[in-house]
């Protein structure tokens, strides 16, 4: 029920979007501004497709959107998005990627499966992370940035500082549109340093 009392999702559900966390993006883009002229953008995680959704609508002119979860997107076919289904961490996934590069921006909302215990769901919630971070190196262009969703725990700060080897300024930030309970956090690499190909 807490679903259907939820002032974030009537509003998405109002607004056409598959999920609530549309608004962690909205929020997030009015406060840093990281995808201001992206012609180029990943979004890891992207099911059920309310961050494509957003970019594809919001963002003019249109970016060419990469789309990439384990599970289908909640999306009619659209232009200018290219949806890959696969894992993230599989090397032959990755491989594909790569001709799609460069990207001005990466996007991950992704989250691991939960078992209710916070130490495991930390830790399998940076190693999501630090997959992600690992696409950095050959995808993203020099200059651009990354936003990583992360449970947060004892090694967010080792996140962070993987962030900060990789990018000119490194951001925390938990969106209003995140519950009240939820401990996630978004972390935002911006300006990627030369050297890291």
């Amino acid at each position: 029920m807490r679903v259907l009392n939820d002032y974030w999702a009537q509003r998405a559900k109002r607004e056409g979007y598959p999920a609530r966390s549309v608004y962690k993006l909205q929020e997030l883009e009015e406060r840093f501004h990281i995808l201001r002229g992206a012609k180029k953008i990943l979004d890891v995680g992207a099911a059920p497709g309310s961050w494509t959704l957003y970019l594809l609508r919001t963002l003019h002119p249109a970016p060419r959107v990469v789309a990439v979860d384990l599970t289908p997107l909640a999306l009619s076919q659209q232009e200018n998005l290219t949806y890959i289904q696969g894992d993230i961490t599989d090397p032959v996934l990755r491989e594909t990627l790569i001709p799609e590069a460069p990207f001005d921006v990466i996007l991950s909302d992704a989250a691991p499966s939960t078992t209710g215990i916070r130490t495991v769901d930390t830790a399998r919630s940076q190693a999501l992370v630090e997959a992600v971070l690992g696409l950095v190196p050959p995808l993203l262009r020099v200059g651009g940035s990354c936003i990583v969703k992360v449970f947060q725990g004892s090694d967010t700060r080792q996140i962070l500082q993987h962030l900060d080897r990789m990018f000119q300024k490194t951001r925390s930030f938990k969106p209003k549109a995140c519950r009240t309970e939820s401990f996630e956090l978004y972390c935002l690499g911006l300006e990627k340093r030369e050297g890291f190909n």
